[in-house]
């Protein structure tokens, strides 16, 4: 009789544990973003007042984001920055959301000169590259 209280009490642990509700140590649950990769071409273009309303300049590492997502969002990601790899060599970099880009693919990304430089020259003019966007709220 022991073995079967015992294994009774071994499932219903198992079952309460399979179902027990993480907790985290300041009483607030946690809630993760799924990461979603995009990729696409990595260009450059000449910044100003971007669509998201502020004023960049050329030396700030911000990315255009495609227009038919930027218009998907309604301007939601303004102000989110996103995680740029280049698919040639691994070099990954920041830039922060603030334009929209007419001509771009939805995988595209058109960056600052400063944020281009940052892999290539200019003159190489497009990159192949993996970007997601990192969470709101999150600063490099």
């Amino acid at each position: 009789m022991s073995r079967l209280a015992l294994f009774v009490f071994a499932l219903f642990a198992s079952f309460f544990l399979a179902f027990a509700a993480p907790v985290s140590s300041n009483n607030t649950s946690t809630t993760l973003e799924k990461r979603v990769d995009h990729f696409g071409r990595g260009t450059w273009f000449e910044v100003g007042l971007g669509n998201c309303g502020q004023w960049s300049v050329d030396s700030d590492h911000i990315v255009a984001i495609a227009k038919s997502r930027y218009d998907a969002n309604n301007g939601g990601n303004c102000g989110q920055w996103v995680q740029i790899t280049d698919q040639k060599n691994g070099h990954v970099k920041y830039g922060l959301t603030l334009d929209s880009c007419q001509s771009c693919g939805s995988g595209d990304l058109d960056m600052s000169p400063s944020l281009f430089k940052l892999f290539e020259p200019l003159s190489v003019g497009v990159l192949n590259i993996k970007w997601n966007f990192m969470p709101k709220g999150w600063s490099p």
